[in-house]
């Protein structure tokens, strides 16, 4: 493991929903664990649930300025709409991972999914009702942040409790390429629905695929059982009683802990730099370039390196080198050297160049998919969404956090907050490229 080699208990209680998840399969036996036939399938889903996570999450930077024309919106109002979903998805990370330890990541997930697909779906119809467009679209993508920020943590209690050590890279990595599909897939067909039949058409997709999706899950999946979330679980999930609150102080004096989650912020503040400013640095530094070339090139990169790492990494541990070790590894391909190709591309002067620096970059970077994310499973395995939650709490801040000037290319740039980065006529270009989020 990236940050130590000894798991921290997270104090799950006998009878718990997590520690009977952890000693019973579906069939009953004693491995809690998918069969790899099973692992499989899940994984296809889960993939096609982030995609489809970042398709909604996407709708309205893609339709922000079909938006803005329709309902008169300028600049700063647009950007106060874009910058919402920040502030809602901060506030639900840990709750999020905590209640699924608790009664099951699978669960969460599919409630949140459930509600953040009827959101979506049901945006245009209530447009139409209210006239206070503006406060409405801002609570609606607040709201959507609080649904969607119970994903990633949820995602990560799930796995650390079904998919074995070994496996564990390879499969988180190829979900988590499902940002980069989601983001192309409404990129390209939001971008054609928005022209042939207008902005209503994009929120209309994205929405009834999820209840698609979610109605497929239930019911191919899961038992009836195992959608049933008894009452006793659900308060246990909710409530920091004696019984079955985390020990924080033992937990937050672990020296791995800390190394967890500096790791990932310091991953997310690398990951938003790029996915802030990458847009603007390349349409002022390059004004004459081809938006479709830097918004598409270095998300299309990030899939393969994403799938290979993940083969990488399970593949070393099936040989017999440490997990630490090759967790360390990741993390240091991840953080290190695709930081390097980051300042690279703050000192070229040539559009070739800064499309292969980015594109390595963006690329190298899901190496943490096999090391930091999935390094909080290794280490603490029956409170994993929790820490998952806590780190990823922290990049969303650094999402949201106001950038007085580039840190690409210093100069060279204008100060602008993030907000209003994002709806500046370049970032708006970039449509579904310039609001990625973990």
């Amino acid at each position: 493991m990236a940050a130590g080699g000894t798991a921290v208990p997270c104090g799950a209680q006998p009878g718990s929903g997590a520690s009977q998840r952890r000693g019973m399969r579906k069939d009953g036996a004693g491995d809690p664990f998918w069969p790899r036939p099973t692992c499989r399938v899940w994984m296809v889903m889960l993939l096609l649930g982030t995609c489809l996570l970042y398709c909604a999450r996407v709708t309205v930077p893609i339709c922000a300025v079909a938006l803005s024309a329709h309902f008169g919106w300028d600049k700063k109002q647009s950007g106060v709409v874009l910058s919402s979903f920040f502030w809602g998805y901060c506030l639900t990370q840990i709750i999020g991972g905590h209640i699924s330890d608790q009664i099951g990541g699978e669960k969460v997930l599919l409630l949140s999914a459930s509600a953040w697909g009827f959101l979506t779906v049901i945006t245009p119809l209530l447009t139409h009702i209210s006239s206070a467009h503006l406060v409405f679209m801002t609570c609606s993508r607040f709201l959507m942040g609080l649904l969607q920020g119970v994903y990633f943590p949820s995602l990560a209690s799930l796995l650390s409790q079904r998919v074995r050590e070994s496996e564990r890279a390879f499969t988180y990595s190829t979900v988590g390429t499902g940002s980069q599909f989601g983001t192309l897939v409404i990129g390209g067909a939001g971008s054609l629905l928005l022209d042939w039949y207008g902005w209503e058409s994009v929120f209309y997709f994205s929405g009834l695929l999820t209840l698609l999706w979610v109605y497929c899950t239930c019911k191919y999946l899961l038992t009836e059982k195992e959608l049933t979330i008894p009452m006793e679980y659900l308060t246990r999930g909710l409530s920091m009683s004696k019984q079955s609150k985390v020990p924080w102080k033992q937990l937050f004096t672990k020296a791995p802990i800390w190394a967890v989650i500096i790791a990932q912020l310091s991953t997310s503040s690398t990951f938003f730099t790029l996915l802030s400013w990458l847009p603007t640095f390349f349409k002022e530094t390059f004004p004459e370039s081809k938006g479709w070339v830097f918004n598409v090139v270095p998300w299309l990169v990030a899939i393969p390196t994403s799938l290979f790492s993940g083969f990488l990494s399970d593949h070393l541990i099936n040989q017999g080198y440490k997990t630490i070790t090759v967790r360390k590894f990741m993390q240091v391909i991840g953080s290190g050297v695709s930081s390097v190709f980051a300042l690279c591309l703050g000192q070229t002067s040539s559009f070739c160049k800064a499309i292969v620096f980015a594109s390595a970059s963006v690329g190298l970077q899901t190496f943490n998919h096999s090391g930091i994310s999935v390094n909080v499973q290794d280490l603490a395995p029956s409170c994993a969404g929790l820490l998952f939650g806590v780190g990823n709490t922290g990049g969303a801040l650094l999402g949201k956090a106001p950038s007085f000037s580039s840190p690409l290319r210093a100069g060279r740039m204008r100060p602008r907050s993030l907000c209003v980065s994002l709806s500046s006529p370049c970032a708006q270009e970039s449509s579904a490229c310039t609001w990625l989020a973990t």
